[in-house]
C-alpha cells in the first residue's frame, strides 16, 4: 500500500504502542483515538512483545518508550529495521538525555519526542514519520554530535568490566572495596582504575566521577554494550 493512501482515510496509519506503564498507554491511546487517520493496532509491554507483534501486525509506526523490559531500545530499533523495515520508530520518552538521543538516532529511529509534547504535536509527528520524514531537529543533531565527541567515543572504548568499575567509582567505592566486589587483589583493581582514567583522558578518580555525572545518564543499561 502506498504510504500516501492514508490521506484518503480509507487506509489509516497503523500504530503499535510500546510502553511498560499502563497509565502512560491509556493516555497515548486516548490521543491516538482522536485522529481518524490513525489506527492503534496493538500495545506491547516489553521488547519481546514488540518483536512478536511487529512481525505479525507490520505496523507503519512504532511508538516506543525508552525504558522497555527485555531488550535495549537501541537493539530493538535495529532489529526492526532488519526484520520489519516498513515500520518506522518514534521514541516517546521522559528521559531527554543527550546520550539516549544519540544512541537512538544512531540505531535508526526517526524521531525522539518528549512525553510532555502536545497531542497535536504527537499526531503530526506520526503522520510525518509515516511519510518518511526524519523528525530530528538541528538542535538535536548538534546535541547528539557533542555527546558522541565528548563521551560516546570514550565510553565505547571501555570493556564491560571497566564500565562496571566506573559506576562503582562514581558511587565512591575505594580500590579495596572494588577488589572485594570483583574477588581480585587491590593491585588488580587499581590496574583497572588506571586503565579507565587513561581511556577517559582524566587525571584522577575525582575527575572520573565528574565525567560520569556530566556525560552519562542514570540508567546505563539503556546504552549499547
Amino acid at each position: 500500500m502506498p504510504k500516501d493512501d492514508w490521506l484518503s482515510g480509507e487506509h489509516p496509519i497503523t500504530v503499535l504502542l510500546a510502553d511498560a506503564q499502563p497509565i502512560s498507554r491509556t493516555g497515548i491511546r486516548a490521543i491516538l483515538q482522536e485522529a481518524p487517520d490513525i489506527q492503534l493496532v496493538g500495545e506491547a509491554e516489553n521488547g519481546i512483545q514488540v518483536q512478536e507483534m511487529a512481525t505479525e501486525l507490520r505496523p507503519g509506526i512504532l511508538l516506543l518508550d525508552l525504558v522497555m523490559p527485555e531488550l535495549k531500545p537501541s537493539e530493538l530499533v535495529k532489529w526492526l529495521r532488519t526484520n520489519v523495515p516498513e515500520t518506522s520508530t518514534l521514541v516517546l520518552t521522559t528521559n531527554d538525555h543527550d546520550a539516549y538521543l544519540a544512541v537512538m538516532m544512531d540505531a535508526g529511529a526517526l524521531g525522539f519526542l518528549s512525553k510532555t509534547e502536545t497531542s497535536e504535536t504527537l499526531i503530526s509527528a506520526i503522520r510525518r514519520a509515516f511519510g518518511g520524514n526524519c523528525l530530528f531537529t538541528q538542535e538535536q543533531f548538534e546535541r547528539a554530535l557533542r555527546w558522541k565527541q565528548a563521551a560516546g567515543e570514550k565510553w565505547g572504548t571501555l570493556t564491560d568490566r571497566e564500565r562496571e568499575i566506573l559506576q562503582w567509582l562514581a558511587e565512591g567505592y575505594t580500590n579495596k572495596e572494588i577488589a572485594q566486589k570483583l574477588s581480585v587483589s587491590p593491585k588488580t583493581a587499581a590496574f583497572h582504575v588506571t586503565n579507565i582514567l587513561k581511556k577517559l583522558d582524566v587525571r584522577s578518580r575525582q575527575e572520573a566521577i565528574v565525567w560520569v555525572h556530566k556525560y552519562l545518564p542514570d540508567n546505563l543499561e539503556l546504552l549499547p554494550g
